[in-house]
């Protein structure tokens, strides 16, 4: 529910916009979505105790030189008690931004870690099959093979060496 509602207020700041000010705003609303991380702030903007004055003063402090469109943005989702959206927003807007301008980011799940060089050939395959500007991150974990998650896309490719097992005794099950 929070992000239908999340996705009409990203439309509406996408209207009649350019893209270096959604930019500008993404970036303010990330700045304050980083907030949200924080037990001591939820428990401020959650507060039924604290006006709402205060609580968007609070929110707007996060940020110097606010622009007019995330002051006013940041009044509305206080008025209607949606301040808990930011980060969806900024979620959405992020998303919003890389279909714009043709340029995503992706993780790259191992649990080894990879060299530059193929890291790079990683980056360069997947540019050339989708035909965007990619950015992949290493994201060294315990899964068991290599997994490429990009999320703007919807992409996600995985090699995984206990699929990969398990799929070899299948295999040779139904052979026998």
């Amino acid at each position: 529910m929070i992000d239908l509602v999340a996705k009409r207020y990203v439309k509406a700041l996408m209207i009649q916009r350019d893209n270096d000010s959604l930019t500008s705003i993404y970036n303010e609303l990330s700045s304050i979505s980083s907030a949200f991380n924080s037990d001591k702030f939820l428990l401020i903007i959650e507060s039924t105790e604290v006006k709402i004055e205060q609580k968007i003063e609070l929110i707007l402090s996060f940020v110097d030189g606010c622009s007019v469109t995330t002051i006013n943005l940041i009044k509305i989702l206080a008025d209607n008690k949606r301040l808990n959206i930011i980060p969806s927003i900024v979620s959405d807007l992020k998303n919003e931004l890389a279909s714009l301008n043709n340029s995503y980011e992706g993780v790259v799940y191992t649990n080894n870690k990879l060299s530059d060089s193929d890291m790079e050939k990683l980056n360069d395959q997947f540019s050339k099959k989708f035909n965007v500007t990619l950015l992949l991150t290493q994201n060294v974990c315990d899964y068991d093979g290599v997994k490429v998650d990009i999320d703007g896309l919807g992409c996600e490719v995985a090699f995984s060496k206990s699929r990969l097992k398990s799929q070899m005794i299948d295999h040779i099950i139904k052979a026998v």
